[in-house]
């Protein structure tokens, strides 16, 4: 399988590697977000912030909020740099770890903000994976639209207009340019093309209704899915990334939020636990969702941490390899938590997967040989006792 000199391989979503073997299309976005002048950008920001927010308001904006690395470094800048007062929402998807919450308590506390933490119908969910799983090899859509959507629901409820999100998703795909849903700064709210591009898996909570509802013969209603749902009208909502208007380097940011919040790392299934402690803490089934990637395209989020650090020169090639040739493609012991959500059989879960494989990438579905298993790995939810 052909890879780029970053590590990325040819089926990475929205890669383009030349027939020359010159770098591929990420490495090239690499260089362009080095040429941009964020400070002229942030001016610009902090401009318009001080034109139109006022005493007046309830909250200045909203906040998306999990409590990884991203948003906890969102949430502190907004607050100390920026001077604002959030309403900061959390979506929680039914995966929070332990250390997670702990950090949740120790920046909300330190920051001194409103937070609202929502949690969906457990019932609901499991469906809305099934689905996803089964017709995208992703089990994820109950989190991705979840958090972007509801921040954007409970806006409109309480009359807020600005919502800040993290990181611009220009950081691991190629579907825009960097600063595209913020270069007509604030103008034009996130358009629902682009919304279901990145966001929704191309699958909205209609499509989901009616897929559990009349093919699956689940008895949920239109109102189970408001959490789902993209607001009708988004004329008077200005959802924005920060990352648009500071550069996002996220080991700075997290040795900030570390320092300043004592925000504390963890150990990820799959991950180099002291080179990346940061990333992906959050959620117990992120090992899962690194394995079904690893499956269906044979790389992980090992490589893509790896490749980042190669074209920020922050790692050589050689470092890269070794780091993905020991940790990445083995058995997350969360796969046994997913089939008991799921109620498949570990053979029923491969042969759905294999109708999701990207060519030229053909995995081994033979292998036992397992990740690490995380210390809090036994708090975990389970419906059932699993074995591991």
């Amino acid at each position: 399988m052909k890879k780029c000199y970053c590590g990325f391989p040819e089926t990475y979503e929205t890669i383009n590697i030349p027939k020359n073997n010159a770098r591929c299309n990420f490495c090239f976005k690499q260089t362009q977000k080095s040429k941009i002048d964020y400070s002229s950008r942030l001016k610009k920001l902090k401009d318009f912030l001080k034109k139109t927010r006022n005493e007046n308001m309830l909250y200045d904006c909203v906040v998306p909020f999990s409590g990884g690395k991203d948003s906890t470094f969102q949430l502190y800048y907004i607050v100390r740099k920026l001077n604002l007062k959030p309403l900061v929402i959390q979506f929680n998807h039914g995966f929070f770890r332990e250390n997670l919450k702990n950090n949740n308590e120790k920046t909300l506390k330190k920051l001194g903000v409103d937070f609202l933490s929502f949690t969906p119908n457990w019932k609901l969910v499991k469906q809305l994976m099934k689905v996803s799983f089964e017709r995208k090899g992703d089990f994820c859509w109950h989190c991705h639209t979840g958090v972007s959507t509801l921040p954007l629901t409970l806006a409109k409820k309480f009359n807020i207009d600005l919502i800040f999100y993290g990181e611009e998703p220009n950081e691991y795909s190629d579907y825009f340019k960097y600063g595209d849903f913020s270069s007509d700064f604030l103008n034009k709210g996130k358009s629902l093309k682009n919304y279901h591009r990145i966001t929704s898996l191309g699958i909205t909570s209609k499509d989901m209704e009616y897929i559990i509802k009349y093919e699956n013969n689940h008895n949920f209603s239109e109102r189970d899915f408001w959490p789902f749902m993209y607001p009708k009208d988004t004329t008077n909502l200005l959802p924005v990334y920060l990352g648009s208007f500071i550069k996002w380097d996220t080991k700075k940011n997290v040795e900030i939020i570390k320092k300043e919040l004592d925000w504390q790392g963890d150990e990820v299934e799959g991950m180099p636990p002291k080179l990346y402690d940061y990333e992906k803490i959050e959620c117990h089934m992120q090992g899962m969702r690194d394995y079904l990637k690893y499956l269906k395209r044979g790389y992980s989020r090992v490589t893509q941490m790896t490749a980042k650090d190669v074209k920020e020169n922050r790692m050589s090639q050689s470092q890269a390899k070794k780091i993905v040739a020991e940790h990445e493609g083995k058995v997350p012991h969360s796969l046994n938590i997913f089939l008991d959500y799921m109620g498949y059989s570990r053979q029923e879960f491969f042969d759905k997967i294999k109708n999701t494989v990207v060519k030229p990438w053909s995995p081994n579905f033979n292998s036992n040989e397992y990740s690490n298993k995380p210390k809090d790995f036994e708090k975990w939810f389970r419906e059932t006792k699993t074995k591991n």
